[in-house]
């Protein structure tokens, strides 16, 4: 198990990949990407049961990321983990190559193609209530989008975990109160969103999305018997480089050769000081 302080030095050297991947290819979701990694941290390096050497085993925990367009942050865990070689990542979006702007079950550790939002939680009440009838111990767990909550494909979902007492799934919404068009609040407002998922019969903790130790204790911690589990990650968008942050033209966008090296640096800094401290 890791420390905190490998911890958040493995989520800054993440970000430093997933702008490197995205620079190259010439296209990707860069603010969302940054805004989940220390979530994806977590669930892999401290929380899920699966790797490459059990990805074939029934029993090893499920993880789908249901906002399938912030790609870029589970290639670069995934490739961390050893799924496939890292240098594969440097093919993103090029002619022939497996990586994609979604997740796609032709890459190496990939659950589920997704992509079309709102699908990502009722595959993953599916899978949840296929391991409750084979009395698996295997768990379940998914990552949407604050945005992606307007489906209601998301809601009907909700409603069948709770009715099935689906203990054995838990979902994170990536709160970072933007998405494509504006602010989630001036597209669709889904707010008290903590308040519907109780509504619908779910554990629901709010949390800092990215205080690793908290993120930790909330995906470890023993769920509640009869209750699906969800986690609002207070998020933000673009995080970890300054003119990316809660500033909506990044939900999509590659940097200029000077916002490029002014992220690279920004990043670099963090990483040399946690290294420093080390």
């Amino acid at each position: 198990m890791q420390n905190e302080k490998q911890l958040e030095l493995k989520s800054w050297q993440y970000r430093r990949r997933i702008l490197e991947i995205i620079k190259l290819a010439g296209a990707g979701h860069t603010a969302g990407s940054l805004s989940c990694i220390d979530i994806l941290n977590i669930l892999y390096n401290c929380v899920l049961n699966v790797g490459p050497d059990n990805f074939a085993d029934p029993n090893r925990d499920r993880y789908v990321q249901s906002k399938g367009h912030s790609v870029e942050a589970l290639f670069v865990v995934l490739a961390d983990r050893g799924f496939f070689p890292n240098e594969e990542l440097e093919t993103l979006c090029r002619y022939k190559s497996h990586f994609v702007g979604h997740p796609t079950r032709k890459v190496p550790g990939v659950e589920q193609n997704t992509g079309a939002l709102g699908h990502g939680l009722p595959i993953c009440v599916g899978m949840a209530k296929a391991g409750k009838l084979d009395n698996a111990g295997y768990r379940v767990f998914t990552l949407l989008g604050d945005g992606e909550l307007a489906e209601g494909s998301n809601w009907e979902a909700a409603m069948l975990a709770s009715h099935y007492g689906l203990d054995n799934l838990t979902a994170i919404v990536d709160y970072n109160a933007l998405q494509i068009t504006g602010r989630t609040r001036d597209v669709c407002d889904n707010s008290p969103v903590d308040e519907k998922f109780a509504a619908f019969g779910w554990n629901v903790s709010v949390l800092d999305g990215h205080d690793l130790m908290g993120l930790q204790d909330a995906l470890s911690a023993t769920p509640l018997p009869g209750k699906p589990k969800v986690i609002i990650a207070n998020t933000t968008k673009g995080k970890g480089v300054s003119f990316m942050e809660d500033v909506v033209k990044w939900h999509h966008g590659v940097p200029s050769e000077d916002e490029y090296a002014r992220a690279i640096a920004e990043i670099d800094s963090a990483i040399a000081s946690l290294e420093a401290a080390a």
